[in-house]
């Protein structure tokens, strides 16, 4: 592993000289997928590739098949084991990963020739020059006396590409020069990464309006069932909402996603986290829920009993409304929480609002500016939910919306 050296890395470190020469290998499962690097770039079918963050892979691919449907990951051996479980068409990775990890993905083979050279350096301080350089003697050495040849094919990656550190330092693969040369600042990185940003908040908007109906509706119907149902499905019930509030959502999303495929169980991304995040809040929103019911007073209960309604009739006509209405400032709090909690769906690959500022601060280093736009983008979400829930509250309550 390391650093793939860069002009933005240049910009904010002292790096050192390469120590290992990479290029980028696609793979695909044997027989399927794309069969070259021109079939990847077909405009007819859209692969669906995934490559490391803010790697020389995703720039290549960006570079040679802007057609592809890009996915993101935090590790390598997790988009290979996506190819093969069929999540993925393909995945581009460094060429020492593929060689120290393939074995282990025997259902996948390398296609076309390797391409995109480039090279793995160190990085230190600005102006730690003597550290840097200290760096540079040692592999300098190793490089010399053979040491560093020993150690790599001892992992079976030293091929013929490293006789280029005995020469000319290598730099990084020439298709990403035109994406890192420079580093934008202020308003340029609003004007080249906005639109970007904005479609990803499209996207943290769609899980949350897709998954929190759903959540409400499973916590209002276990609500009910832990109070009026019988005392087995009660308890049952109450087991469920104690395991889904007990565990966290990450591990929920990676048994959907992730554990669920070694069952014959292949739920795309998309799915997968809106179905995590409603089963996740639908224990919350039982909690909310029940907390409204038991608020009424019995004797409401008993009023319409009294007047002649059957109990299902009270609990939907008397009961429900009222429990809804003390209910929803926390309901309204629970979805804002929700907002923010689809950040961690970027975890089973989708390029949601919090995973896309985490791609683009990786690869520009406009670290501060790309926060600041995020930020206020899921201000500008929930700020409305706040106001208008204030207003319903209001108006519910037969009076004035406060300020």
């Amino acid at each position: 592993n390391g650093y793939e050296w860069s002009p933005a890395l240049g910009e904010r470190f002292e790096t050192s000289a390469p120590y290992y020469v990479f290029a980028l290998q696609l793979l695909a499962r044997h027989g399927e997928g794309p069969r070259s690097w021109a079939d990847l770039a077909r405009t007819d079918r859209v692969w669906r590739v995934g490559a490391l963050l803010g790697s020389a892979a995703e720039r290549e691919i960006r570079q040679r098949a802007p057609h592809v449907e890009l996915v993101s990951y935090e590790g390598n051996t997790v988009a290979m084991r996506d190819v093969e479980t069929g999540k993925l068409d393909a995945t581009v990775q460094d060429t020492p990963i593929v060689t120290f990890y393939g074995s282990r993905f025997p259902a996948l083979e390398r296609v076309d020739a390797p391409v995109g050279t480039g090279s793995y350096v160190a990085l230190f301080r600005r102006g730690d020059t003597e550290l840097r350089a200290r760096f540079d003697q040692v592999v300098r050495g190793a490089l010399a006396s053979g040491e560093l040849e020993r150690i790599y094919r001892s992992y079976g990656i030293w091929d013929d590409a490293q006789q280029a550190l005995r020469t000319t330092p290598v730099a990084a693969p020439a298709t990403a020069a035109h994406e890192l040369g420079t580093r934008p600042r202020g308003l340029e990185v609003l004007r080249r990464y906005g639109g970007s940003l904005l479609q990803s908040a499209g996207l943290t908007v769609l899980l949350s309006l897709c998954s929190f109906p759903l959540a409400l509706g499973l916590g209002v119907l276990i609500a009910i069932g832990r109070l009026y149902g019988p005392r087995g499905l009660s308890r049952a019930l109450a087991v469920y909402v104690e395991v889904i509030r007990g565990t966290p959502l990450l591990l929920q999303l990676y048994f959907l996603f992730f554990v669920l495929p070694e069952v014959g169980l292949n739920l795309p991304a998309l799915p997968t986290a809106i179905l995590g995040l409603a089963v996740n809040y639908s224990a919350y929103e039982a909690e909310i829920q029940r907390a409204g019911l038991l608020a009424v007073p019995q004797s409401q209960v008993e009023a319409a009993l009294a007047l002649g309604l059957s109990r299902s009739q009270a609990l939907r006509h008397v009961v429900l409304p009222q429990a809804f209405r003390i209910a929803l400032p926390p309901t309204v709090n629970d979805f804002i929480a929700l907002f923010k909690d689809t950040s961690v769906c970027s975890a089973i690959t989708l390029v949601e609002l919090t995973k896309r500022y985490s791609v683009l601060a990786l690869s520009t280093q406009a670290t501060l500016e790309l926060m600041a736009i995020t930020a206020t983008l899921y201000l500008l979400m929930s700020w409305p939910l706040s106001w208008l829930a204030r207003r319903l509250e209001a108006r519910l309550a037969g009076g004035v919306p406060q300020p």
